[in-house]
């Protein structure tokens, strides 16, 4: 039987496609689903056609017919016309409520809203598998690149170890600032905020919320487990400091916001994998030590990269624009095609898939390191007391360097991997020597061999 011959949509029925939100993306996605409606018509075997826009004021010059907007989302969901549904407002309500009466009357949803699936994938999966209904968000993760359909369909097959990645354009493009200008950090924000790169109010961003809400959603994909934001560990940039960047440079490397999914070893006292235990998922954001080799450092301005390590595939890394109207309104019709399709043809995206179910591992027990930067007093015996402490907490220096002399005296440390918990206890423990007068910056070191 020829798939023509499969298919469950006449050529000439329309697929009906709502939109909710014309901000930027919802904008750029009403332009090319316009511009461009005769190849989608081709690529999908049926025409696609735009029912209808929910917007706040439909009195805004939009350059749509009147009759295309509506005040009443709830509405436009549920019309009979309506097969697939393009949520791009953003936030938890009433995107999850829309979303929800969407699936449940069996139509295919399109959505770009990372905070919403980093807590509610679950809810929102079960809706799409109890009523046999589609649900695509790669634009949720990484706007223009992609990463979710990889990890969905490309790398089913194969045992992902750890997607490291980063994931968020607005922090990227104040740590590229600051490495490349000198500027602190708040010369730097203000810049970004002119150019258009941070919201009014960064604190998503900076703080690190937007990038633990794909984490959740980049860990759940690649390690078959439920995971949601409450579950990633999460350090924002505002802390960083000019001095920073200078001590990275120091190091030939530069300073990352970093969304890290990995597996990792089975508890302390549990069995190990090889006796039959569970190993663990550990995930978390924070600013990072990347080597100026590693593929992640050259990723500077507003860009997003993503780097997948697979078991066989070995490592795949995706770059590109992570952000903007037209780039992420390319991630959702690219899924709204595919939605579109199996609309035509009768089939199924891919539904959640959570068989594995591995425990999270608290940030305590996740192996990294450290770079330390102390602040002592300039006599013999400090060097050795520093060296003291870090040994008592089971905790190896890599490399020591001391700067200056006399009451400027700086000691710059540089770990082994650890455990987290060892290493913040050893820093704790630093801050009470008398000896030590202040510890300037604490920072992880990723991306390296060792």
């Amino acid at each position: 039987m020829t798939d023509l011959a499969r298919n469950t949509w006449g050529r000439d029925q329309p697929i009906g496609v709502a939109v909710l939100g014309m901000g930027n993306v919802g904008t750029e996605v009403v332009r090319i689903l316009r511009d461009h409606s005769e190849d989608l018509r081709s690529r999908v075997g049926a025409p696609v056609v735009l029912r209808g826009v929910a917007v706040r004021n439909p009195d805004n010059d939009r350059g749509l017919p009147a009759h295309l907007l509506t005040t009443d989302a709830d509405a436009l969901v549920a019309r009979d016309d309506v097969d697939i549904v393009v949520e791009v407002i953003g936030g938890i309500d009433p995107p999850r409520r829309l979303i929800l009466a969407a699936l449940n009357a069996g139509k295919s949803v399109v959505t770009a809203n990372k905070a919403l699936l980093a807590d509610y994938t679950g809810e929102l999966a079960a809706a799409a598998e109890r009523n046999r209904a589609d649900l695509y968000f790669e634009a949720a993760v990484a706007g223009a690149i992609p990463v979710v359909r990889p990890l969905i369909q490309s790398l089913a097959g194969d045992r992902v170890n750890r997607v490291v990645g980063i994931v968020n354009g607005t922090t990227n493009f104040i740590l590229s600032a600051m490495d490349e200008t000198g500027a602190d950090y708040e010369v730097t924000l203000k810049e970004a905020t002119r150019l258009g790169y941070a919201e009014a109010d960064p604190t998503a961003d900076v703080e690190g919320y937007d990038a633990a809400a794909k984490a959740a959603i980049l860990a759940s994909l690649a390690f078959h487990t439920r995971v949601t934001a409450a579950d990633v560990f999460r350090e924002g940039i505002s802390k960083i400091s000019a001095e920073d960047l200078e001590t990275a440079s120091a190091l030939n490397c530069t300073v990352k916001l970093l969304a890290i999914c990995e597996r990792v070893a089975a508890g302390p006292g549990e069995p190990t994998v090889a006796e039959g235990g569970k190993e663990r998922v550990s995930v978390r954001v924070y600013p990072a030590l990347v080597p100026r080799k590693h593929p992640l450092a050259a990723v500077s301005g507003a860009f997003n990269a993503v780097v997948v390590e697979a078991e066989n595939a070995g490592r795949l890394m995706f770059y590109g624009q992570g952000a903007g109207g037209a780039p992420t309104a390319s991630a959702v019709l690219g899924d709204l095609v595919m939605a579109a399709r199996n609309k035509f043809y009768g089939g199924r995206a891919p539904g959640e898939s959570v068989y594995a179910e591995l425990p999270i591992a608290p940030i305590g027990d996740t192996p990294t390191r450290y770079h330390v930067n102390l602040q002592v007093a300039d006599r013999p015996g400090v060097l050795a007391a520093v060296a003291g402490e870090f040994a008592k907490h089971g905790v190896s220096i890599s490399t020591v360097r001391q700067e200056g002399h006399g009451t400027g005296a700086r000691l710059v440390v540089v770990t082994h991997h650890a455990v987290e918990s060892a290493l913040a206890d050893t820093v704790a423990a630093l801050a009470e020597m008398e000896s030590v007068t202040s510890i300037t910056s604490v920072l992880r070191l990723e991306g390296t061999e060792e």
